[in-house]
């Protein structure tokens, strides 16, 4: 065997070995409304979601039951989480988070994957997946004041109504702004990271959603650059569902809400439910809205036991 020969067959080896060493990996995000108990129906049924969606792991948001009352100024969670009882029923590992921290109401991550430890401020866990470390942070950022609502005249809580698209940035940076920092920081911290995906219910639109394309197809009012997205891709994450499906007009994605008729003068449906990743040579390789029905749904789950939609995607990394 000549020296180059050998060399050709050393960089077959490297090459083969580092494609034995690519990851898989389904992760979703999924808002289960206290596990469908706040409409009383059993934890079944958000069991047979996950299970449809074929994930891997899961940012629950909402594993407690909403206050009672619940209204747009207060609403503490109450009640025991269901984390516990959706891993035993997929047969999972789960961690609830149970800090005190604005991005977090009643959060939790049910993983097939053994749970390690969680970060230092409860936004997320260190997952061994195979011998690699994966982080996942889970989310259920301030829904108040609400930035879509208020641009369009609709009442929620005492929020102002404006009608600027810098008006309602700047009361989104104002409402979730330092979330989004602790996340981008927190992620920064896990240097022994294969990946890292950030996932949960944003309460907050994407940049990619409100653009002057969807203002002509008449899906938004105006186009807003969302601080928070914007931030995650500038900080390397990748938002999942729109690398599969960019064209937001043709494609929505809606995930708020399928309890409410996209006609109501009261209400505006959007996507802001996601999954973004970063990780070194990440790959999306699909992705899907998990819900209620076509068109709205590509995966479809009935019945359907939350107030939002969710989201699923696989990569590879």
């Amino acid at each position: 065997m000549t020296l180059r020969t050998t060399a050709i067959a050393v960089a077959s080896i490297l090459a083969m070995s580092g494609a034995a060493q690519a990851t898989e990996l389904t992760v979703m995000a999924y808002n289960i409304w206290g596990g469908g108990g706040n409409e009383n129906k059993p934890i079944d049924e958000t069991v047979a979601v996950i299970k449809a969606a074929g994930a891997d792991i899961v940012a629950v948001s909402e594993t407690r039951l909403e206050g009672d009352p619940c209204t747009a100024d207060s609403c503490p969670p109450r009640g025991t989480s269901v984390a516990a009882k959706l891993a035993e029923a997929l047969g999972f590992h789960y961690y609830d988070q149970t800090e005190s921290n604005p991005a977090i109401w009643a959060n939790a991550i049910v993983s097939r994957y053994p749970i390690v430890k969680p970060t230092q401020d409860d936004l997320g866990v260190a997952i061994d997946v195979g011998g690699r470390m994966v982080y996942v942070f889970s989310v259920n950022l301030d829904d108040a004041p609400y930035q879509p609502y208020q641009l369009l005249g609709i009442e929620y809580g005492d929020a102002p109504f404006f009608k600027a698209a810098d008006e309602a940035v700047k009361s989104a940076e104002a409402t979730r702004g330092k979330s989004f920092d602790a996340l981008i920081a927190d992620a920064n911290e896990a240097r022994d990271a294969a990946a890292v995906f950030i996932a949960g219910d944003f309460n907050e639109p994407s940049h990619r959603d409100w653009t002057d394309a969807t203002v002509k197809a008449g899906s938004q009012p105006l186009a807003v650059a969302w601080p928070g997205t914007t931030k995650l891709e500038a900080a390397g994450f990748i938002d999942t569902f729109r690398a599969i499906f960019p064209d937001a007009a043709a494609k929505p994605g809606i995930t708020w809400t399928p309890t409410t008729d996209a006609a109501d003068p009261e209400a505006h449906l959007d996507r802001i439910d996601f999954v973004f990743a970063r990780a070194p040579s990440l790959k999306v390789l699909s992705t899907a809205v998990v819900g209620e029905k076509r068109p709205e749904a590509d995966i479809v789950v009935t019945p359907w036991p939350s107030d939002h939609r969710a989201v699923v995607s696989k990569v590879e990394f």
